[in-house]
């Protein structure tokens, strides 16, 4: 009898780029204000996505439906949940909201999974993660799929954090470090409060710390996510010894910049004051599926245009990164500027991230 009349046939799916119903099955207190919440799938699903990448969130909050995309914090190697860490930021409209209302057995849609910074596309022997506060997530995920795959890279894991309490993921973090050699971890800490103890690295991450640390830093491919001073301060830091800049990676996903917004504040104000562009110069975008068409000067997206015509295309990063803005397009060019929201396959298939797709000439639009 052959060997495989003993093995039963499991039948999963596995997810894709796209929305997916899954449920809330386990929430965890990381530190007095992070939490990790956890899902699957209602019919078995392996969740896989390149460590590194992010879902986004589809919620309604106080009647309005509002999107917003988290880093994936768990390991593929743990293939049927993933994890999403979230700190309670204070104001912060979604991340409290999380804390207050998500719990165990809650159903929510989420988008994805997408991101172009992650551990699959940037293979490397010797990796350095640098990370500040929450933005050990994406980091967190790598190393997790490398140790529990016991693969062959040298890692060294450096994590800042405001104080001992504040270190999101500590016990996990320093089980790694006991159980294999090629991982070492290093924490920083801002400053310690009364009672606290801390024998570890105190202020903040600088070049003799750095070269302390990882004195072979310029050989190694660097994974860095951050508040963007953290992020700002590695990066010139790096530069200014020569660093290939080629080998160093950051989570850039996030609210628009302030300094953006205005931009596009001041776009908007030329645009009122520019003269009307000649009608042979605009392009037809039609919405096959609600019988809608409008005609949009050059430049302007295809999510633009559905917005003029009261069409609500869901949208989150407004950036071409985070995926949830995408649409079929049945007819005409686009020229899409996006930042690893989309797959090739999906490119090939027709499909266009709205946010950041202008019409080359007159294009249909399924929606």
């Amino acid at each position: 009898m052959s060997s495989n009349s003993f093995l039963n046939p499991v039948t999963t799916q596995t997810w894709a780029n796209g929305r997916h119903l899954v449920r809330c099955v386990k929430v965890v207190q990381e530190t007095w204000d992070v939490r990790t919440f956890c899902f699957m799938a209602d019919q078995p699903m392996v969740f896989f996505f390149k460590p590194g990448q992010f879902v986004t969130l589809e919620l309604e909050i106080d009647g309005l439906p509002i999107m917003r995309s988290y880093t994936i914090s768990s390991s593929p190697s743990v293939p049927y949940s993933f994890s999403i860490t979230i700190k309670r930021v204070p104001g912060g409209k979604v991340s409290n909201w999380l804390h207050d209302n998500l719990k165990e057995g809650d159903v929510i849609p989420v988008h994805g999974p997408v991101g172009l910074f992650n551990a699959i596309d940037f293979p490397a022997d010797k990796v350095l993660y640098l990370s500040g506060g929450v933005g050990i997530t994406p980091v967190m995920s790598m190393a997790r799929w490398f140790f529990d795959t016991s693969a062959n890279v040298d890692m060294v894991f450096v994590h800042s954090a405001r104080t001992p309490k504040d270190i999101i993921y500590h016990r996990e973090l320093r089980h790694m470090a006991s159980r294999i050699n090629n991982f070492k971890l290093h924490l920083v800490c801002e400053k310690y409060d009364i009672g606290e103890t801390w024998s570890g690295y105190r202020g903040y991450l600088s070049q003799p710390m750095l070269q302390l640390i990882a004195p072979d830093f310029m050989e190694r491919e660097i994974f860095c996510c951050g508040p963007t001073p953290y992020m700002s301060a590695i990066k010139r830091l790096l530069e200014a010894n020569g660093f290939d800049m080629r080998r160093y990676h950051e989570e850039a996903f996030g609210p628009t910049p302030p300094e953006i917004r205005e931009e596009v504040k001041e776009l908007a104000a030329e645009a009122a004051d520019a003269p009307p562009v000649p009608a042979a110069d605009l392009h037809q975008v039609d919405f096959t599926s609600t019988g809608k068409s409008i005609r949009v000067a050059p430049g302007e997206t295809v999510h633009a245009a559905a917005a003029k015509l009261g069409l609500h295309i869901p949208k989150a990063c407004g950036m071409g990164i985070c995926g949830t803005c995408k649409v079929m397009k049945t007819a005409g060019e686009v020229e899409m500027e996006h930042n690893g929201g989309i797959t090739d396959e999906d490119v090939a298939e027709g499909y266009i991230l709205s946010c950041c797709s202008v019409p080359k000439g007159d294009v249909a639009i399924d929606y």
